[in-house]
């Protein structure tokens, strides 16, 4: 055999939070892999190579496809951007020309990671394949659109998956869970909105990064939904949470309806980092069932709810110092502006 005969995978935004997770899993799988960003990482693998490339760019994105066997699609304007028009340049605009890339470029096969927020606030419990989509915020709105764009791709031959994830976590993973994990870190206050009865399932990186590589290795295009197999409550992750890192915390209850007000216009007027997602989800119930998942990939999740929260926290603990004074970074690798939400940082 002459030469590197390994299949080469295209990690697009592989210098997020998951797409690192996505490019360090693909490594251990045995791929060659590339990467697709705007930025490099500086802890990026010498055998890993990189392409600097916005993916609204067709030529950018053609080179980086260019002797692909597999691309996982990770490039998105997350909730925290707040911007409209990022989510439907990127999050939109950015899906087609990758797509038209792949398929004059030859791709066997994508990965479009996509979002649970198409669904909005779902109309029934557990989220199946019978459910219909309904967003009800720009970006839920944006990512359902993506979707139906690589639908119009598998008409024309490409072979396309797409993956739904439930919210990410695990190490590593900051954004919006820093003020979290910031708060327990401080013994503070932490807090649920209507008690925080409503059951609420998460998704641990590494679960992920699993499915996405099976699926990446299956033939036929689907749509799949991928979370956690072990979850419960909010009030019970959150508790979970400050007993594990024993520093004094407490959970305490908000009314719901006042609250999400509060989150929405805070949000609106950039007064907090909150988005439209947040307000609408954190006091709401969604979990998915995972039977389609499982039957097509043979996945199974390994992490549950409290794992997944326990590790995310340890790893803010042991890097606190280091990542409060990052820069550069991704929304989901990085501290976020507190605005308003300082606050919370002082009550008793």
């Amino acid at each position: 055999m002459q030469g590197d005969e390994r299949r080469l995978a295209l990690v697009t935004g592989g210098s997020g939070y998951f797409g690192c997770t996505m490019v360090e899993a693909l490594r251990r799988r045995g791929y060659r892999v590339r990467v697709l960003d705007l930025i490099d990482v500086p802890d990026r693998a010498p055998d890993v190579e990189f392409e600097q490339g916005d993916i609204r760019d067709p030529a950018a994105v053609r080179r980086a496809c260019r002797g692909v066997d597999v691309v996982h699609h990770n490039v998105a304007q997350v909730p925290l951007a707040k911007d409209a028009e990022l989510f439907r340049s990127v999050n939109v605009g950015g899906v087609r020309v990758l797509l038209e890339a792949c398929r004059s470029e030859g791709v066997g096969k994508v990965v479009n990671v996509s979002s649970s927020a198409v669904f909005g606030v779902p109309a029934r419990n557990p989220v199946d394949s019978t459910v219909v989509p309904r967003p009800r915020e720009a970006y839920g709105r944006a990512k359902l659109e993506a979707e139906h764009i690589a639908t119009g791709f598998v008409a024309r031959g490409l072979d396309v998956t797409t993956i739904r994830p439930r919210t990410i976590l695990g190490h590593g993973r900051l954004g919006i869970f820093q003020i979290l994990f910031e708060l327990v870190w401080r013994g503070r206050p932490v807090y649920v909105l209507g008690g925080g009865r409503n059951r609420y399932q998460f998704v641990h990186a590494d679960d992920l990064a699993n499915a996405c590589i099976l699926a990446g290795e299956r033939p036929g295009a689907s749509i799949l939904n991928i979370g956690a197999a072990r979850f419960g409550t909010m009030r019970q992750l959150v508790e979970a949470l400050v007993r594990h890192a024993g520093t004094g915390s407490a959970v305490r209850s908000l009314p719901m309806r006042p609250a999400s007000l509060a989150m929405r216009v805070t949000g609106a007027l950039r007064l907090t980092p909150l988005g439209p997602y947040h307000a609408l989800m954190y006091g709401r119930e969604m979990f998915f069932d995972l039977t389609e998942a499982r039957t097509q990939l043979g996945w199974e999740p390994v992490f549950s709810n409290e794992e997944m929260i326990c590790e995310s926290y340890d790893a803010y603990a042991r890097d606190r110092e280091r990542i409060l004074v990052r820069t550069g970074a991704s929304h989901h690798r990085s501290p976020v502006k507190q605005g308003l939400l300082s606050v919370l940082m002082h009550l008793p």
